[in-house]
């Protein structure tokens, strides 16, 4: 097959002029995926390719095993990965291809327990010395849930202070209307009402951080509080803190903006004290 993508139709090839993967970009964006999963996928593909030391067209299913079988990745690196990569041959099969990646098996994730910070790990985060800009991302994370790469592309208009309310679009880029917390009402006095928020420095000027930055931004801040965690652990606390103040686990899940409850479970931990009070309830005689 030529490096070029041919598309069957009625019965017969068209080719397209692109190469593969550019052909898969431009079919992701149509799909409506985000533009972090579709970029990150398309630098995905893009390692496979300088791993392999040939095109995706030409790659068998070992040299998709030889790649995801690097002891550098994570598990969560591995297992995201071969979704990336699954997508494509899944794609590329549709069009006349070899679906590669069809007979592998998906990447074991070892099961993990939430990991909040404590409230009064939090309570000293927000005490530590920050600036303004960076307390701003801590709330953003720890009383709204945002994830990173949200946070990093926030924007005055996604806030409205007379409803209290605060827009965000996540994952698959569905978005969602959230309240506002009391923290976030008086932070967001001092920011810019329309654009964005966080911008990026003059070599990326009219652009907004990455979602790198953001991360680092607030690892920095964590460090000089002494927590030893990452950023995404505000949004354990977020969903932790809600079950504990009484929070029906499936108002906490449309919070979080999970499309299913086991997923808001793995971000819930449950306390001791919580457990305890639990098994008191029990009463035979009441």
């Amino acid at each position: 097959m030529s490096a070029a993508l041919k598309l069957v139709r009625d019965g017969g090839p068209v080719d397209t002029g692109l190469p593969p993967i550019e052909a898969y970009e431009i079919h992701m964006r149509g799909a409506g995926r985000s533009e972090r999963w579709v970029g990150e996928s398309i630098r995905t593909l893009r390692r496979l390719e300088d791993k392999a030391g040939k095109p995706v067209q030409e790659m068998a299913a070992i040299d998709v095993s030889r790649y995801l079988a690097d002891p550098a990745l994570s598990t969560a690196s591995r297992d995201t990965y071969f979704r990336q990569i699954n997508g494509f041959y899944r794609w590329w099969a549709q069009h006349g291809g070899v679906f590669v990646t069809a007979q592998l098996p998906r990447p074991r994730v070892p099961k993990t327990e939430p990991r909040p910070i404590s409230k009064e790990q939090l309570q000293r985060l927000l005490n530590t010395g920050m600036y303004h800009r960076t307390r701003v991302m801590v709330l953003l994370a720890a009383f709204a849930g945002l994830r990173v790469h949200e946070i990093a592309k926030f924007r005055g208009e996604d806030i409205d202070l007379d409803r209290r309310t605060l827009r965000v679009t996540g994952k698959g880029g569905v978005t969602a209307v959230l309240p506002l917390h009391p923290l976030l009402v008086d932070a967001a006095q001092q920011m810019p009402r329309r654009g964005i928020w966080f911008p990026a420095n003059s070599t990326r000027a009219g652009e907004h951080v990455h979602r790198r930055s953001v991360s680092h931004v607030i690892s920095l801040a964590m460090q000089r509080a002494d927590i030893q965690a990452t950023p995404h652990a505000l949004r354990h606390w977020f969903a932790t803190a809600l079950l504990e103040a009484g929070v029906d686990i499936r108002t906490v899940q449309t919070l979080m903006r999970h499309a299913s409850l086991a997923t808001t479970a793995r971000y819930t931990a449950v306390t001791d004290q919580r457990r305890v009070e639990a098994i008191d309830r029990l009463d035979p005689f009441g």
